[in-house]
């Protein structure tokens, strides 16, 4: 199996726009962050996780032609905008693009693409195909174990695929969830800024975390631009590392 990040900044990305901070201006390619999302492909399955608002670009970056599905961790616009943009594979594959997502994320997607979902359908739009996840499930040989965990106070998934864990946007993750995080060959763990956040861990929440659930390796995601890579990668326990855009883990 092999994941690709697409993209390992927050809601803003990096660089913010008008900001002059040391990381928006750095030239160290690891400090520019598109919205976080990954790729995760076998030999037969290619399935992205969210589809961030940076979604177009991303798939363009790395000569995406074809894709499986699309699993969805939550409904916040920096994870679900770029859903319109996968009309491209509708066109190459002749059929409708599946997506999984809890009953809650699928409601809110059908809100707020309504024109997809709509008795009466405009030409050239996205045709997709929506499968509310209620327990483990297959997007071809791929099979994906979702894991609650909380956002603040919302809900939200995380996903394990074989040996990989996958946690966006998360704060706290309830005790019944742990046992499955635990011993992973590689984790992707939630880690905005060095300060305290209501809704995310922080780089030494998230470090914590790592090192309780003793992964092979961790990488950190969803980065804000409080995080400059050289100096918070010199600041990380061993097996715990900040992630980067076009990073490619091989499991």
């Amino acid at each position: 199996m092999r994941v690709t990040f697409l993209g390992t900044g927050t809601s803003r990305g990096i660089p913010v726009i008008g900001c002059q901070c040391d990381t928006c201006t750095s030239t160290n390619p690891h400090n520019r962050r598109m919205r976080s999302s990954v790729m995760i492909e076998s030999d037969s399955t290619r399935v992205v996780i969210d589809t961030s608002v940076d979604f177009r670009h991303q798939m363009l970056e790395h000569d995406v032609r074809h894709l499986e599905g699309v699993v969805y961790t939550h409904s916040h616009a920096d994870h679900i905008l770029g859903l319109d943009d996968v009309y491209p594979f509708n066109i190459w594959s002749g059929k409708p693009l599946k997506a999984w997502a809890a009953p809650a994320t699928l409601a809110e997607i059908k809100t707020t693409f309504r024109h997809l979902f709509a008795e009466t359908r405009y030409p050239g739009i996205p045709q997709v195909e929506l499968t509310p996840i209620d327990g483990p499930f297959a997007v071809g040989n791929l099979r994906f174990e979702p894991v609650e965990i909380l956002h603040g106070c919302l809900p939200i998934l995380g996903f394990v695929i074989g040996g990989f864990g996958y946690l966006t946007d998360v704060s706290e993750i309830p005790d019944k969830s742990l046992e499955k995080l635990t011993g992973l060959d590689v984790l992707v763990l939630d880690a905005l800024r060095p300060r305290p956040h209501p809704t995310h861990f922080s780089i030494e929440q998230a470090a914590e975390m790592a090192c309780r659930l003793d992964a092979g390796q961790t990488y950190l995601i969803h980065m804000s631009h409080e995080v400059e890579h050289a100096a918070v990668s010199g600041q990380l326990p061993e097996r715990v590392a900040l992630s980067y855009d076009g990073l490619v883990v091989e499991l």
